[in-house]
């Protein structure tokens, strides 16, 4: 080894640049790619900053080593940064106008063939990947992800911290109050019988660190819920968490949304506007759904009346029995046939419909599915209402107002995607608000909380609670951002005589508030200040700022659809005798593998 390389300082590979023509650097990272030229080794060197190109000169004793280099093998590279010569350089690499000429070799580690290329983002199947995921890790999409997610949370913590907010720790081993999800049970081995449970959220918690006190509190926060998966949930994730004393539903928004601007502008050089807000019921009418994708117009339209005194007997049982006719307009939809029609209302019917009217509004004429009852004034009330065009479809939807507002939504979501309306580099954030307190379950046919029992009604809306309380609005609110909820948040019943009230409403037995809310509702009686809050899911807010559709992207070890760790081979049986330690017994059969 030389006097020059003896001297050379650590370096990431992505880090050199032109200017480091002449100084000697050490290496370390993983063979990308290894190509032979004409006498000359040239391997690309990665590590998490980016790629450098070592070239091994044929005269050199580390020559031989570099021949049985392959891709994923462990190196040190130690040598002197030099210029590309003329012609070779490659404009799509920060380092592509430089390369290192190797002075020594040391192979840290060989790698196995990998299961399928890590030095590419070719499309692999979920399994395999997760399978591989310290492999799956290593590709340049998983890379990117993992630290712009890092980015993103620095960026809040920053946030937070400079609006004097704390965060604070709650316990990852809590009391098991039944709310929504099912909880993970962790049996305790000291207490035998009982369990703890994995919190769904710090709900109670931080309401009870505004009782104590502490005023603004926020929290990069892992939570738990025992449910099935979709493309945007996993059982573990993780949120932004957030609780203020002494605030109005204004300051929660204002606090939120302010945060959001910061985080994209900082991390993605994104200056946001204003976020639009809608209530409750106005998102719904507009867009048929409390999550709309606002990257896109077609606003549904109730064109119920255009219909009054229709003779088709669909319409006409739908406005007898005060139903709505809702409609949506398809551009360039008048070039499907009528097979591709037939499709579409078959879609339409697995998304809930009982049919569906569709209009082809053609150069060469108008064609229908219900030619006979839709006439030429009835057309030209709809292109008004729909700002439709020719070569516009438009399609209706007619049944009860909620059923038909719905289905129209879902079918708006698939005419975007068939119309490639998605822009994944847009991102249109909206606040929703004025929710219904209650909703009813269909299982039991009681009221239940259409968000939890702590949140507060709207002013002037505890009147209801005894005369009619399904028509009570609450003091929540959500965050939407390009058709998902990023999270929801409201202000709390701060009055224990109030958050008794609405455990009551719900059927709860005075010793039933006892079991499951007794120490809550103690604190509360303890000078409770008014407060509020809000949580945001950071997995969804990072899967939507990379243009990812699933979590998994987004995410260093998720679970796969069915809810396994395939690479820990996780959830899986244990001993008998930890079970025995936890007076635990399983009836289960032995898993399948």
């Amino acid at each position: 080894m030389t006097d020059q390389t003896s001297q050379a300082a650590r370096t990431a590979c992505g880090a050199i640049r032109a200017g480091d023509q002449g100084k000697a650097v050490e290496l370390c990272g993983w063979v990308n790619r290894r190509r032979d030229h004409g006498g000359l080794i040239f391997v690309d060197l990665r590590d998490r900053e980016g790629i450098a190109q070592i070239v091994f000169d044929p005269k050199h004793p580390s020559f031989p080593d570099a021949e049985r280099l392959r891709n994923e093998d462990v190196l040190r590279v130690r040598g002197t940064v030099r210029a590309r010569p003329q012609g070779t350089e490659n404009a799509k690499l920060p380092t592509g106008g430089v390369e290192i000429g190797v002075d020594d070799l040391e192979v840290l580690n060989r790698s196995e063939v990998p299961p399928f290329p890590v030095n590419g983002d070719d499309d692999v199947d979920e399994n395999l990947r997760l399978e591989y995921r310290y492999l799956d890790l290593r590709r340049p999409r998983m890379q990117r992800n993992i630290a712009t997610r890092h980015r993103i949370v620095k960026a809040m913590r920053d946030f937070f911290d400079a609006r004097d907010f704390l965060e604070i720790e709650t316990p990852m081993l809590i009391k098991s109050t039944p709310e929504g999800a099912r909880d993970y049970l962790v049996p305790s081995r000291i207490h035998p019988g009982t369990f703890y449970a994995l919190p769904q959220s710090p709900q109670l918690l931080k309401q009870i660190l505004m009782i104590a006190g502490f005023g603004r509190y926020m929290q990069i926060a892992r939570c738990m819920r025992d449910e099935d998966l979709r493309a945007d949930r996993q059982p573990e994730f993780t949120q932004v968490d957030v609780e203020m004393s002494f605030c109005t539903q204004e300051d929660v928004l204002e606090t939120m949304e302010s945060c959001m601007r910061d985080v994209w502008k900082r991390v993605l050089g994104v200056e946001l506007g204003p976020f639009p807000r809608f209530s409750h019921a106005q998102v719904l009418e507009r867009f048929g759904s409390d999550k709309p994708d606002l990257r896109y117009d077609l606003e549904l339209v109730n064109v119920t009346s255009i219909f009054e005194g229709s003779d088709f007997v669909v319409f006409k049982s739908v406005i007898e029995s005060r139903g709505a006719i809702v409609g949506l307009r398809y551009p360039g939809g008048a070039s499907l046939s009528r097979r591709d029609f037939d499709a579409l209302t078959e879609l339409a019917k697995q998304n809930g419909a009982k049919g569906m009217v569709w209009i082809a509004l053609g150069a060469d004429g108008v064609k229908s599915s219900a030619q006979k009852f839709v006439g030429d004034e009835h057309i030209g009330a709809l292109r008004y209402s729909l700002d439709a065009e020719t070569g516009d479809a438009i399609l209706l939807f007619a049944d009860a107002r909620p059923a038909a507002l719905t289905v129209a939504g879902r079918m708006r979501g698939e005419v975007a995607e068939r119309c490639g309306l998605r822009d994944k580099t847009k991102y249109a954030f909206c606040w929703v608000t004025d929710f219904p307190y209650l909703e009813l379950d269909e299982a039991t046919g009681r009221p239940a909380p259409a968000h939890h029992p702590f949140t507060a009604p709207g002013e002037g809306q505890w009147e209801f609670i005894d005369s009619d309380p399904l028509a009570m609005r609450a003091q929540h609110y959500d965050l939407v951002l390009n058709g998902f909820e990023l999270g929801s948040g409201s202000i709390r019943n701060h009055k224990p005589e109030h958050q008794r009230r609405i455990f009551e409403m719900l059927g709860m037995t005075p010793e039933q508030i006892e079991e499951r809310f007794g120490f809550f509702v103690r604190a509360l009686e303890y000078g409770a200040p008014p407060h509020g809050g809000m949580a945001l899911g950071i997995d969804r807010i990072v899967m939507l700022a990379c243009g990812e559709d699933d979590l998994r992207e987004v995410v260093a070890f998720p679970k796969n659809q069915a809810a396994r760790d395939v690479m820990m081979d996780s959830p899986s049986a244990v001993a008998e005798n930890l079970l025995r330690d936890l007076s635990l017994r399983s009836t289960a059969p032995p898993p399948e593998r």
